[in-house]
C-alpha cells in the first residue's frame, strides 16, 4: 500500500486540427473556408505567432508521468501461484489471485472472456488506482514516489471487498464460469460436444 509515479507513452492519435488537438471553439456554420480553426492567430506586430497560439499537430505519443498512483494490489500469475502453492505444502492447485477476504470465491483477476485488446493475465499484475498514460500492452516504467506522504489519504489502508471479473465485453453477469454454468445449467452445444 504505497504510492508509485508511472511513466509511459500517451496514445497516439497523429496530425489533428486545433479544435481536437488544443478543444478550441468551433466557428460559426457559414465560416468562409472551415469552421474549425482559430479565427485570429495574432496581432499585426509583433509579426509573428505566438507560442501559446492553438495550432494544428502532433496530438498524443508524449512521454507522461502520472504522480502518486496508488498501488491497490501485486497479485501472483498462475506459476508463482503453484511454486507458492509447493513452497506452502497445499498442492499444485492454483488458489486464484482475485479473491478477497470478503470475497473468498477462487478465482483469476482476468474477466470472463478476457480483457478486451489484451486477453487472458497469466503473469503477475499491478492493481493501480484509476488509469495510467498509453494504449493496451505498452511498456510502463514504475518508480516510488519522490515526494514524502503525509496526508490521510495517501496513508490510508485500503482493504479490497470485491474484485469484479465479469465481462467486459457485454452485460457481465458472472463472475465466474462455475456460477454461470450453475445458474444457466446444462446447455445444447455441451450436450452436442458429449
Amino acid at each position: 500500500q504505497s504510492t508509485w509515479d508511472i511513466i509511459g507513452v500517451t496514445k497516439g492519435h497523429g496530425f489533428k486540427g486545433v479544435t481536437s488537438r488544443w478543444h478550441t471553439k468551433k466557428l460559426p456554420r457559414k465560416t468562409h473556408k472551415g469552421l474549425r480553426k482559430v479565427a485570429c492567430i495574432g496581432a499585426w506586430h509583433p509579426s509573428r505567432v505566438s507560442s501559446t497560439v492553438a495550432r494544428a499537430g502532433q496530438k498524443g505519443f508524449f512521454h507522461r508521468t502520472q504522480i502518486n498512483n496508488k498501488i491497490y494490489r501485486i497479485g501472483l500469475g498462475a506459476q508463482a501461484q503453484i511454486e507458492a502453492a509447493k513452497a506452502d505444502g497445499a498442492g499444485t492447485k492454483p488458489k486464484g489471485n482475485a479473491s478477497t477476504p470478503f470475497e473468498p470465491t477462487v478465482k483469476d483477476i482476468t474477466p470472463m472472456g478476457g480483457f478486451p485488446h489484451y486477453g487472458e493475465v497469466k503473469n503477475d499484475y499491478v492493481m493501480i488506482k484509476g488509469c495510467c498514460a498509453g494504449c493496451r500492452k505498452r511498456v510502463l516504467t514504475l518508480r516510488k514516489s519522490l515526494m514524502t506522504h503525509t496526508k490521510r489519504r495517501a496513508l490510508e489502508k485500503i482493504e479490497l471487498k470485491l474484485i469484479d471479473t465479469t465481462s467486459k465485453f457485454g452485460h457481465g453477469r458472472f463472475q465466474t464460469r462455475a456460477e454461470k454454468h450453475s445458474f444457466l445449467g446444462p446447455l445444447k452445444k455441451h450436450a452436442a460436444a458429449a
